[in-house]
């Protein structure tokens, strides 16, 4: 559904270009200092405009409509909205009778019955992310002073980001990418077995947001070919410091007090210049369809401090539920 969260529990709405869209974040404890100037750098850091990305440019002002008084966190509901100003609507009059291939566009036909919202991408833009990242400013400061530093290594099969971004722009198609993500800080025993692993609740976070296809955390899918005496941290102190970091920070599902390290890639861009034979649901048929509107070249490219945000939110949840533990024993 739209909601995650156990104990810091966030619930996202709004469409690309519907009147507006944000986020509710409910469990943040009180007493937290918060501003809509704290948004700003992150908000900044996902923006459109460079190298690659759309060209629709929006304000993303954000607006604190509830849960904080007096500069601090009041432990109600934090309400945050966003209002969209640059639409255009008209380019995605055709997409409702023939589907982009790779998008959201025929899944949500078939599944809500042709009612959904479908201009922009509707509730499957990756402009919805922006209540994530909005929810993630608020998790990282739940989680002080632990640090979260996502990086894209490398876009298009290289990590000569213009060299790839003129290339897609020359053969008129979109490319994808892989990021890292590290946080750093943490005290050991986050996380809760099984289901409520590390591995498991940060990757659930992780697959909201849109392109997203794959994850995996410290040496990951390389563990295949090492033996256990190479895969296997040595731990060197009381503080479980580890020589190497082959599982990410995590052991058992619980943080093991060393940073945690995983990668995700990123799909390219459904939305491309080229023309593509797809089916027409209006003709029965499958025919050319040339994509019109703004998009991002690669989406990756703005992805860093949304997959901060989701890493954050999971983390905040842990942590929170982790502090009810300890109460309760």
């Amino acid at each position: 559904m739209n909601t995650f969260g156990n104990i810091f529990k966030i619930s996202i709405f709004g469409e690309s270009h519907g009147h507006g869209l944000g986020i509710v974040v409910d469990g943040c404890p009180s007493g937290i200092p918060l501003s809509e100037e704290d948004f700003l750098e992150d908000l900044q850091r996902r923006k459109s405009g460079g190298k690659g990305t759309t060209p629709r440019i929006e304000g993303d002002e954000p607006e604190i409509l509830s849960g904080v008084f007096n500069g601090r966190t009041t432990g109600a509901p934090i309400a945050v909205l966003f209002r969209n100003q640059n639409t255009k609507s008209k380019d995605y009059s055709q997409l409702f009778d023939h589907p982009r291939p790779g998008h959201a566009d025929f899944t949500a036909r078939i599944k809500y019955g042709g009612y959904n919202d479908y201009t922009g991408g509707g509730h499957f833009s990756g402009r919805i992310t922006l209540g994530l990242v909005a929810a993630g400013v608020i998790a990282k400061k739940v989680l002080a002073p632990a640090k979260i530093e996502a990086k894209i290594l490398e876009i298009g099969g290289t990590s000569d980001i213009n060299k790839a971004i003129e290339l897609a722009q020359e053969t008129r198609d979109s490319i994808g990418g892989i990021l890292e993500c590290k946080i750093s800080g943490l005290p050991v025993g986050l996380g809760e077995p099984f289901f409520g692993s590390v591995e498991s609740v940060i990757s659930s976070a992780v697959f909201s947001i849109p392109a997203v296809k794959g994850i995996e955390f410290g040496a990951g899918f390389k563990v295949a070919k090492m033996t256990g005496s190479f895969n296997n941290d040595c731990i060197t102190n009381a503080e479980g410091k580890t020589e190497s970091n082959n599982a990410g920070g995590i052991n058992g599902g619980i943080t093991n007090g060393n940073d945690i390290v995983f990668r995700i890639t990123v799909k390219p861009t459904p939305s491309i210049s080229l023309p593509q034979e797809t089916y027409n649901f209006k003709t029965g048929k499958v025919e050319q369809l040339v994509v019109t509107g703004r998009h991002d070249l690669c989406i990756a490219l703005r992805v860093p401090p949304v997959l901060e945000a989701a890493a954050a939110v999971a983390l905040a949840d842990l942590s929170l539920i982790a502090q009810t533990v300890k109460r309760v024993f």
